[in-house]
């Protein structure tokens, strides 16, 4: 009798599993996961039509791409990574990828082209040493990615079309659509020092499904981001903003967020990283109805934090809890969850 109940009971789990995984599938949602790479870069996306692409693979050392690893192939349920792009050469960004490479396929990869020197400009730099492992990594194919490139995406007949394009890369824009009129916050922007560093040249890209559009811009800093909606606003407005450069001052250009205008932020930082006073005040002045961050902010000197049903994780020692974003199959709603916490709040895509 113990065997067969034991035998019933294995049915009916395995029988649930399949409904899951088969009601997940059917569900042509696009999906968006922020991994927690303890205040590195680590985004994963799923399409509809279920191809993956990972912004950026957080530091090397095991920890990071164990984290994207373990989030694409259990919590995702992908095998490979269809498109890589890694958004600029800071080692928190590209750092993971070939630990990655060795744990699972990477068919393509897209950056800035690999630089032949620190693009930072520092001399007697340890970059060269750093992004050999990146440069020699097995990969499908690489690709340089410009203003403007589309990402080759499968669709799902009778569905919105998902798109991801490059926005900006290298200080360089895509073009703005005609007609569009000169951005009457042009006037209110403060310039600050040129950011020398390979953040500035950082790609950008808008994920797009419908009417739903989602911004990554990697470390992307305040005079780029400027000149990005100004004097005519380049890319118009957002959904979802993923808070450049991890929240830090250095970026987040208040005209810059006033103008794409999100109704949601999410901040990919870490314990001690991000949660800039300005960082912080740009985005309250967007008037958002709701900011996530993956960390809470533990740091004496800085007390910036959103509420802590919108943290991932709270204390130093976390479980890495990640973010979660589900798309609606049409793109008109779209919901952010936190698995770990069992908070999930459901937005409508605005009209555009």
């Amino acid at each position: 009798m113990k065997i067969k109940s034991l035998l019933k009971t294995v049915v009916a789990t395995t029988a649930l599993l399949v409904v899951g995984s088969a009601s997940a599938k059917d569900t042509k949602t696009l999906d968006v996961y922020w991994v927690d790479v303890e205040g590195g870069g680590g985004t994963l996306i799923v399409t509809p039509a279920g191809e993956s692409i990972l912004i950026d693979t957080g530091m090397p050392g095991g920890r990071d791409p164990g984290r994207l690893h373990e989030a694409a192939t259990k919590v995702a349920g992908v095998k490979q990574i269809d498109h890589l792009i890694t958004t600029h050469f800071h080692i928190d960004h590209f750092g993971g990828a070939a630990e990655l490479s060795q744990k699972m396929p990477i068919r393509n990869v897209w950056d800035n082209g690999i630089p032949v020197r620190d693009p930072d400009g520092r001399a007697n730099s340890t970059f060269l040493l750093r992004i050999k492992p990146y440069r020699n990594m097995k990969v499908g194919k690489r690709h340089v990615m410009k203003p403007g490139t589309l990402l080759p995406l499968k669709q799902v007949p009778g569905q919105p079309e998902v798109r991801i394009r490059c926005v900006a890369a290298m200080q360089k824009f895509i073009d703005a659509p005609k007609d569009t009129p000169r951005n009457p916050l042009t006037d209110k922007v403060k310039w600050i020092k040129e950011d020398t560093t390979d953040n500035a040249n950082s790609i950008a890209v808008m994920v797009e499904l419908g009417e739903f559009r989602f911004w990554d811009g990697g470390d992307l800093t305040q005079n780029t981001e400027a000149r990005l909606v100004t004097p005519v606003n380049r890319v118009g407005t957002v959904d979802v903003y993923q808070v450049n450069h991890h929240g830090l001052d250095y970026s987040n250009n208040a005209v810059f967020i006033q103008s794409l205008a999100p109704t949601v932020s999410v901040m990919n930082n870490g314990v001690t990283k991000g949660c800039g006073a300005s960082s912080f005040a740009a985005l309250k002045s967007a008037n958002l109805k709701a900011m996530y961050q993956v960390h809470k902010n533990l740091r004496a000197d800085i007390e910036n934090n959103t509420g802590d049903e919108f943290i991932a994780n709270l204390t130093k020692d976390c479980d890495a809890h990640h973010i979660h974003m589900s798309v609606a199959p049409d793109g008109e709603t779209y919901s952010i969850n936190i698995p770990d916490r069992n908070h999930s709040r459901t937005f409508k895509t605005r009209k555009k």
